[in-house]
């Protein structure tokens, strides 16, 4: 309870957050609650805390758990030397910030053989104690006294007294802080090209940085990610620096006092003590201080464009045909029923070099026709939009060919084109495999492109997410960070839009509140034997499942057709009561409530306030109640690439044209204009306005119109602009 008071009161005056909600917050994480459930359904003891802030919470506190272990070790430590005071460990406890703390730690920390080491063990600590006291008139004097054993002469005994003097000053927090401020001020990034590697092929990708340099502050992570991974490939070098000149003399007016010989010892231990010991480590400090930051930013970059690809538009359940494009491997059309469950597959070749185009169109009417096909997905890769012309072309011809007469004719299915990032990884995997066992790799991500258009979310968290190709520079920042960032987002978008209890495969069941691996195989294991689930109150007999993972899934998991109406909605069954009397009180029935505007608006929710129920939660549910079940997500739309451009080489500057965002960095947006090549809205490009943030501006997938403003032939590198254009 004392470690939540104070986490509480850290993590408040941090996040700018009451008390009373962190606290409560605390308590649900420490009780097992996910975030999803805690925002959703906890918003009474929260105060109405969103997912953000809940996470940040969730964050803040694992960090001060670590540093908390960390002190642990380091009190253990310094107590088995025989050194720990009451001072000094009251000193410890009281300190939360992991630098302060790695400071104090600093002078006690085991280490290698240090030259200082050496000199202690020597007996020239009182001589290095002597120095510093800056009295003596002979430090050659004082220094005889010392020569004994291995100290051979003065010259010796001075200098390792020296080497003394140069590790307590490089391991002193008010050193060590002055430093720290002068890099934080001051400090530049230099990147410079490693002369062998120069004019190889591979190093022109960091053209950009072979003689760059600027402040450490200003460095952007996109420029500070690239050059770290230029110098990981031996092609760039890297260093910090500051003013050393200045950074040495600031350090010696706070140790050297006078002139004189001793002053000069002592000035020019501070000096050695400084780039030998003291510089390197602040400089690696900042190093992965600034990469941490870095990462961060691009994991954060990585986790909202997943969050948008994960909730983009949903077709719903529809018969879909799928169709990997391809020029000479043809391309692999597969036929879906509207759950997604595979009915047909084959190969058509309409493109060069085969070019058996009518063959190819007559299967293509042949499958719809046979299929009840309703829509059509195109992937975006090699040959999408060719593929994509012929598709439509043969989707005109088939409707030409139907009878006037016939009013009861389906109509034409529609032709989209969606997003391939990560079908070839989904494909290869073991899950596909178990999924599909007897098809091939282009069969299975046929499949997973249909699927894509029917639902983005249910096929996506099958793909690992550093797969799907939405990131930046994902291999080159922290894996766990960015695991558990991007496993956070998975979850919540699920949690949002909710899943179907029915028809949810067990890698969407895995990412519902409180379920998990495990429990999502047993609810799939308890639909194969026990037949489609009638009421979520038959959860609770699938095994291993118990009242708490009960508690944490229920809310987020629907029941189409459900006797009850409330299993197809998010109002939780613990709230069931308050509805049923909500019904019970209008002389209605549950259903009646739903289906009737007119007799929830004569409910006044405040009577229905308990100690249990709040305000919040009781508009959460009348919400819920007028539209139950409702998909978060908008809804989808076609799209048409300019028919006039084909290729790079038709852009002119100045050209306005449509295109669909693909990617998204803190730098810009890529957008796909239909020439197999993405273009690039620089964040300065994006609007008429300062834009700090290009997700404030545009989102993935967005349909929007761009101007071309450059293009680059040789390095085929197309600039984009959306100022001063109307959607």
């Amino acid at each position: 309870m004392e470690q939540i008071k104070i986490f509480t009161q850290l993590i408040s005056s941090e996040l700018h957050l009451s008390e009373y909600a962190v606290e409560n917050t605390l308590k649900l994480l420490d009780e097992g609650c996910t975030i999803p459930f805690i925002s959703r359904y906890r918003k009474e003891r929260t105060g109405g805390l969103d997912e953000v802030q809940i996470t940040a919470i969730s964050d803040r506190s694992e960090r001060l758990k670590e540093i908390q272990k960390r002190k642990e070790t380091i009190l253990k430590t310094i107590g088995e030397l025989g050194k720990l005071t009451p001072e000094l460990e009251k000193r410890i406890e009281d300190c939360w910030e992991l630098t302060t703390l790695e400071d104090i730690y600093l002078p006690y920390k085991p280490k290698r053989r240090t030259r200082a080491q050496a000199a202690r063990e020597q007996g020239l600590e009182p001589l290095a104690t002597l120095l510093m006291m800056q009295r003596e008139q002979s430090p050659e004097r004082a220094a005889q006294r010392f020569v004994k054993g291995d100290v051979k002469d003065v010259a010796t005994a001075l200098k390792g007294a020296q080497d003394i003097i140069a590790e307590q000053v490089s391991e002193d927090e008010r050193s060590r802080n002055q430093v720290r401020a002068a890099f934080r001020r001051e400090a530049f990034i230099v990147s410079k090209v490693v002369k062998a590697k120069k004019d190889t092929d591979e190093a022109q990708k960091y053209s950009d940085y072979f003689d760059w340099e600027e402040p450490l502050k200003r460095c952007s992570s996109h420029r500070l990610l690239a050059m770290r991974r230029g110098a990981d490939e031996g092609i760039l070098r890297l260093s910090l620096t500051i003013d050393d000149d200045e950074a040495v003399s600031r350090l010696q007016r706070n140790y050297v006092r006078g002139n004189g010989s001793c002053q000069r010892l002592v000035s020019e231990a501070v000096e050695d003590g400084y780039k030998r010991l003291l510089l390197p480590s602040i400089e690696t400090e900042f190093s992965n201080l600034s990469k941490e930051r870095a990462d961060e930013e691009a994991i954060k970059v990585f986790a909202e464009n997943l969050r948008q690809l994960l909730l983009s538009a949903p077709l719903g359940q529809k018969r879909v045909m799928g169709v990997d494009p391809g020029f000479r491997t043809g391309c692999k059309v597969v036929c879906l029923d509207a759950q997604g469950n595979l009915l047909h597959h084959e190969a058509i070749f309409p493109h060069p070099p085969v070019n058996h185009r009518m063959q190819a169109s007559m299967h293509v009417q042949q499958m719809m026709k046979d299929y009840h096909i309703e829509a059509i997905a195109i992937g975006n890769g090699t040959a999408s939009r060719e593929t994509k012309e012929f598709i439509t072309e043969v989707v005109a011809e088939a409707g030409r060919q139907r009878e006037p007469a016939s009013t009861q004719a389906p109509a034409s299915p529609k032709v989209f084109v969606v997003s391939e990032d990560g079908a070839s990884v989904y494909s290869a995997s073991k899950v596909a495999r178990d999924e599909f066992p007897n098809e091939d790799v282009t069969v299975r991500g046929a499949v997973s492109i249909g699927r894509r258009l029917m639902d983005p979310l249910a096929e996506l968290v099958k793909i690992d997410p550093k797969s799907i190709g939405v990131g930046q520079y994902q291999h080159d920042v922290d894996q766990s960070k960015l695991k558990h960032s991007l496993d956070q987002t998975v979850e919540s978008c699920v949690n949002l839009v909710g899943v179907n209890l029915n028809t949810a495969s067990q890698h969407l069941l895995t990412y519902v509140s409180g379920l998990g691996p495990v429990l999502a195989q047993n609810i799939v294991d308890y639909r194969k034997e026990n037949g489609a689930f009638t009421s979520r109150a038959q959860l609770k007999k699938v095994p291993r499942l118990g009242p708490a993972a009960y508690q944490q899934c229920a809310g987020f998991l629907r029941i189409p057709n459900a006797k009850n109406p409330l299993d197809n909605s998010a109002v939780h069954p613990e709230s069931y009561h308050v509805v049923e009397l909500m019904a019970k009180d209008q002389h209605c029935t549950v259903s009646e409530l739903i289906g009737n505007k007119t007799v929830r608006e004569q409910i006044d929710i405040k009577k229905y306030v308990t100690a249990e129920t709040g305000l919040p939660t009781l508009t959460d549910i009348m919400k819920e109640l007028e539209k139950p079940g409702r998909d978060p997500r908008e809804q989808i739309e076609e799209f048409e690439f300019d028919p006039s451009v084909q290729s790079v080489e038709d852009l002119r500057e100045g050209m306005e044209l449509p295109g669909i965002v693909t990617n998204i960095t803190n730098f810009g947006a890529f957008v796909d204009i239909g020439v197999h090549q993405d273009g690039l809205v620089h964040v300065s490009q994006l609007a008429n306005r300062y834009v700090s943030d290009p997700t404030q501006v545009v989102h993935l997938h967005q349909h929007v119109r761009v101007r071309v403003i450059g293009v680059d032939l040789r390095r085929q590198r197309i600039s984009l602009s959306m100022k001063g254009i109307k959607s």
